[in-house]
């Protein structure tokens, strides 16, 4: 467990980790901090896809939200060139509930991560959320530089906080449901990335 990075800190260690940063607004104040549990302790980054695509609309759709469900909702998006745009800092709606063993398993840093069962953890106030730009539908492309600024970002967080790879997950693997990110990012934990 984790007190999670400042702005300033966060973004020092993406630089120092080579990641291509492009800070959206006023994206070191834009939370959901008035929300649920707050943020923090952090346990790990996790990972999702947008299921939509271009650039700017999946940008905005992750800063601002939509009806129902208010941004950020996530910390950083993924773009298909590489680039990492921040949007959120502090409590982001991407996670939801999840199952309170894997956060458990997530803690430990285990290899495997238990089956999904329970909805009963929050999960927004634990990890960091990267969306990745993708339809999500099995054939929309993760180019190599979307693939690795997605690995650049979870490495910088990881090693700013202390902790190895199995402090990322997909939200598959915490939410039972969930597909994401499906596709190449699907096999995140297993080929150890």
């Amino acid at each position: 467990m984790a007190t999670p990075l400042t702005p300033a800190n966060l973004i020092t260690a993406l630089r120092a980790e080579g990641v291509d940063v492009v800070e959206v607004g006023s994206w070191r104040t834009h939370n959901r901090g008035t929300r649920g549990t707050g943020w923090g302790p952090v346990n790990g980054v996790m990972i999702h896809h947008t299921v939509t695509s271009g650039t700017d609309a999946s940008v905005r759709i992750c800063r601002d939200g939509y009806s129902g469900l208010p941004g950020p909702l996530c910390h950083a998006v993924a773009d298909k060139a590489g680039r990492m745009h921040l949007v959120g800092h502090g409590r982001a709606n991407h996670a939801g509930n999840g199952d309170p063993d894997v956060l458990a398993a997530v803690i430990r840093e285990e290899k495997s991560l238990p089956a999904p069962r329970a909805a009963s953890q929050d999960g927004n106030s634990r990890f960091y959320g990267i969306e990745a730009i993708n339809l999500g539908d099995g054939k929309d492309p993760w180019p190599a530089a979307q693939l690795e600024a997605i690995a650049r970002y979870t490495a910088a967080i990881c090693r700013a906080h202390g902790w190895n790879q199995y402090s990322v997950l997909a939200h598959a693997e915490w939410q039972a449901g969930k597909i994401d990110p499906r596709g190449t990012l699907g096999t995140w934990r297993s080929t150890g990335h």
